[in-house]
C-alpha cells in the first residue's frame, strides 16, 4: 500500500494532501513512524561522547518529526472531521503513542545523559532559550517517572495508557449524545421570537434530514438562538435538559463512570510521582504555582463578583416577573430573560448587531487588524488542499514579504465536528521550518437568503481563537518544544483573550463592522452600546466562569477520593455559584470536556488568570492607541514570537515594564471603580 504519511509532503508548504490520506493508513505509519524515532533516541542515549547540550538536548529536538506531524493530522481530524473509521483508528493510536512517550521518558540511559547536563550546566554557555529547554526537558523526565523503580515504572506505563483510552472515549461519548438528539417542530407557532435567519438554518437543516418544518440540534449556533428566543418555555426547558444530558444518560455513553476513574488515575498518577494530588503535579509548571495560590485568587474574585452577580440576579427575578409574568426563573429561562432585560436597560438587541457582522466581513477585519499590528498579509490559496468544502486556507507573510505560515480556519458545525471552538497546529514552527495552523469554530452557516451573521458574542470568539492563531504564526523561536503555545497553561491564554479587546474599539470595529446590504458602518450608538454590554451581567458572567474553577479544582486536590458520585459532588461545588434549581437529570460535568477530554484538568482558572494579563497587557495599548507600533512590536517582539522560551512572568514584565494588576481586571468588568 502506498502511504503518503511515510514520507515527507511534496507539495506547497508541505501542506497536507488531504485527500491521498485514508483512514488505514495511519496506524502503519505511526507504528512505522514510531519505529524510526526510538531507533534514533537509542542511538543519542548510547552514544559514546560525553553528554553535551547539542549531542543530546538538541539531538532530541530534531527526532520524530513524521511522528508529530501524523498524530497531529490524526487527532485534528478526530476533532474537526471525525468518522467511524478516524475513531477506530484514534483508539487503536492513542496506546501506540502512549507508549511511544512512556518509552522515551522511561529511558534510563537517555536520562542520565540529560541529568548529568542538568547537573552540570554551568559548563557550557547557554543561551536563554537553551537553558530553559534544559530545564523542560530534565523536568519532562522526572515529572514522568524517571526517578521511579522498574515495578513503579510498568505501574506508571498502564495508568498513562488507560487515562488516554478513556480521555478519547470521554469526547465520543459527549458527541454522540450531541448529535443523537435533535427538537424537530412542526407547528409555526412554537417558533415565535426566533429572528427570520435561525427559522430559516433550522427549515434547511429539517430539509437536510428529509423532515418537514423545523430542526434544531445541540450545536451551539442552533441550540443558542433557540434558548435566547423562543418564546416557548416548554420548548425551552425540553432542550435545555436535553443539552445537560449529554454524557449523563442511561446509554452507551454515560461518562460518570469514566470520570471516576479518571480522577482516580489522575491522583495515582501523582501519588507514585511524589505528589500530594494532581493539581499539585499540574500547578508546579503554572504561573500560579499551587493549588493554594489557585484557590486564593478563585476566591478573592468570588468575594467581588458574588454581590454584583446576586443584584443583577434580583433583577432579573423582578424584571420577569413583572415584565414576563414568570414568577420564578429556572435555568431555561436565564438565557431568554437575560436578552429581554439587556434589549430593555440597553435598547439594544442582539439581532440588530447581526447584520453588521457578516462572517467574511469580520474574517478580512481581523486579518486587517493583523496587519495594522503585525504586518501581516493574508492570501487565500484555493489550489492547497484542505479537509472539508467548508475549509480554506490561507497564505501568511510578515511586513517584509516573507512566507511566515498557512492558516486553516473552518467555521460550520457539521456532524463529524465536536462543538466548541478551537486553535491547533498541523505543523509547529523551530529554526528553519514555518508552522501551519489552524483555527475551528462553530457559527451559523449562510442560509438561502443570508451570509453567515454572526453574534457579537461570536465575534469576539473568533478574534479570541485567531489571538491563539498570532501565537502559532507568529513564533519565531529555536526549538520546536519552546515554539508558540508551548507555554504555561495559564499564559496560553494571553494572546487569545488580549485579541477580544480591539472588538470594542471604536477604530477597529470600523474597519469590518459594516452592515451586508447597505454597507453603512456600524453606527456609533451601537458602539457605545456594545461597550455597555461589556458590562452588562458581569457578576453572573463572572461567577459562572468561577463555578467551572472551582469544579476542575475539586476533582483534582487532595480531597479526590471521598467522590462517590459525580452528580452529587458537583451539585455540593456548584451550589455557591448557582441561583436556580438543581436538576437531578442534569450534569455539567458529564460534557465537561476542558478537563476530561481536552487540557484543562487543574487549569480552568487560566482563563480569569489570563484575563488579569490581558486586561492589563491591553491597558498599554489604550494608553498609547490601540494600533500603537511600537506596543504591537513590543508584545509581538516579547509574548508572541517568544513562545515558552523564558518565564511568562519574565516575558510579560518586559512587555508591560511591571508586574499585571489584577485592579484592571475588575476595572474593565465594572467590579470595582
Amino acid at each position: 500500500m502506498d502511504n503518503p504519511l511515510l514520507k515527507v509532503f511534496e507539495t506547497p508548504y508541505q501542506s497536507i494532501p488531504f485527500s491521498k490520506i485514508r483512514a488505514e493508513h495511519f496506524i502503519p505509519a505511526l507504528k512505522e513512524n514510531i519505529k524510526n524515532a526510538l531507533e534514533a533516541i537509542d542511538k543519542v542515549a548510547h552514544q559514546t561522547t560525553p553528554p553535551t547540550f547539542e549531542n543530546t538536548i538538541e539531538a532530541l529536538q530534531n527526532i520524530g518529526e513524521l511522528l508529530e506531524r501524523n498524530s497531529s493530522i490524526l487527532f485534528n481530524l478526530n476533532s474537526a472531521e471525525t468518522s467511524d473509521a478516524i475513531q477506530k483508528t484514534t483508539q487503536k493510536a492513542s496506546p501506540l503513542l502512549t507508549k511511544f512517550q512512556n518509552d522515551v521518558r522511561l529511558n534510563q540511559a537517555l536520562f542520565e545523559r540529560i541529568k548529568t547536563i542538568y547537573q552540570n550546566q554551568g559548563k557550557e554557555k547557554l543561551s536563554a532559550e537553551q537553558q530553559t529547554l534544559l530545564d523542560k526537558e530534565y523536568k519532562g523526565f522526572t515529572r514522568n517517572g524517571a526517578l521511579l523503580n522498574d515495578d513503579e515504572k510498568d505501574l506508571l506505563r498502564e495508568i498513562d495508557t488507560e487515562k488516554a483510552k478513556l480521555s478519547l472515549t470521554f469526547g465520543e461519548n459527549v458527541l454522540a449524545d450531541t448529535h443523537a438528539y435533535e427538537l424537530h417542530i412542526i407547528e409555526e407557532k412554537d417558533l415565535e421570537g426566533l429572528p427570520d435567519q435561525i427559522k430559516e438554518m433550522a427549515e434547511e437543516t429539517a430539509q437536510s434530514k428529509n423532515k418537514k418544518g423545523w430542526v434544531f440540534t445541540l450545536d451551539f449556533p442552533s441550540y443558542v438562538p433557540f434558548m435566547t428566543y423562543a418564546k416557548n418555555r416548554d420548548l425551552r426547558k425540553e432542550f435545555s435538559m436535553a443539552f445537560g444530558k449529554r454524557g449523563f444518560q442511561d446509554n452507551n455513553n454515560n461518562n460518570t463512570d469514566i470520570i471516576l476513574r479518571l480522577i482516580e488515575l489522575r491522583k495515582k498518577r501523582a501519588k507514585l510521582l511524589g505528589y500530594d494530588s494532581h493539581a499539585a503535579f499540574v500547578l508546579e509548571e503554572r504561573m500560579a504555582t499551587s493549588e493554594e495560590n489557585v484557590v486564593a485568587f478563585l476566591e478573592d474574585l468570588y468575594q467581588k463578583a458574588y454581590p454584583a452577580a446576586r443584584g443583577e440576579w434580583q433583577e432579573m427575578e423582578h424584571f420577569a416577573k413583572q415584565n414576563l409574568g414568570l414568577n420564578s426563573l429556572e435555568k431555561w429561562d436565564t438565557a431568554y430573560v437575560s436578552e429581554k432585560l439587556k434589549k430593555a436597560q440597553l435598547k439594544l438587541d442582539e439581532q440588530q448587531l447581526k447584520p453588521y457582522f457578516p462572517l467574511e466581513r469580520v474574517k478580512a477585519g481581523v486579518f486587517d487588524i493583523a496587519n495594522k499590528l503585525y504586518g501581516l498579509h493574508f492570501k487565500k490559496n484555493s489550489t492547497l488542499e484542505c479537509y472539508h468544502t467548508d475549509v480554506e486556507v490561507f497564505e501568511v507573510y510578515n511586513r517584509e514579504g516573507d512566507f511566515y505560515a498557512l492558516l486553516y480556519t473552518d467555521f460550520f458545525p457539521r456532524p463529524g465536528k465536536r462543538s466548541g471552538a478551537w486553535m491547533t497546529s498541523y505543523r509547529g514552527q523551530k529554526r528553519g521550518q514555518r508552522p501551519h495552523t489552524s483555527i475551528v469554530c462553530n457559527f451559523s452557516k449562510p442560509t438561502a437568503s443570508t451570509p453567515s451573521l454572526l453574534t457579537f458574542q461570536e465575534v469576539t470568539t473568533l478574534f479570541h481563537e485567531f489571538g491563539h492563531a498570532l501565537h502559532g504564526m507568529l513564533a519565531n523561536t529555536t526549538y520546536g518544544g519552546l515554539s508558540g503555545t508551548n507555554v504555561y497553561w495559564d499564559f496560553v491564554e494571553l494572546p487569545s483573550q488580549i485579541m477580544e479587546n480591539w472588538c470594542y474599539e471604536k477604530e477597529a470595529l470600523e474597519l469590518f463592522a459594516k452592515h451586508y446590504r447597505s454597507q453603512e458602518v456600524i453606527p456609533m450608538e451601537y458602539i457605545d452600546k456594545i461597550k455597555k454590554v461589556a458590562h452588562f451581567q458581569q457578576g453572573l458572567q463572572t461567577l459562572r466562569q468561577l463555578g467551572f474553577g472551582f469544579l476542575d479544582l475539586s476533582y483534582h486536590d487532595t480531597q479526590v477520593s471521598n467522590i462517590q458520585s459525580i452528580k452529587t459532588h458537583e451539585s455540593a461545588i456548584l451550589k455557591r455559584v448557582q441561583f436556580t434549581k438543581d436538576h437531578l437529570e442534569n450534569c455539567t460535568s458529564t460534557a465537561f470536556s476542558h478537563i476530561f477530554q481536552g487540557g484543562y484538568s487543574a487549569g480552568y482558572y487560566s482563563y480569569k488568570w489570563a484575563e488579569v494579563l490581558d486586561a492589563d497587557a491591553f491597558e498599554l495599548f489604550l494608553e498609547k492607541g490601540i494600533f500603537d507600533y511600537q506596543t504591537a512590536k513590543s508584545f509581538e517582539e516579547n509574548i508572541l514570537s517568544k513562545g515558552g522560551t523564558e518565564h511568562p512572568m519574565t516575558l510579560y514584565k518586559r512587555f508591560r515594564g511591571k508586574a499585571p494588576d489584577p485592579k484592571a481586571l475588575l476595572k474593565r468588568a465594572g467590579l470595582v471603580e
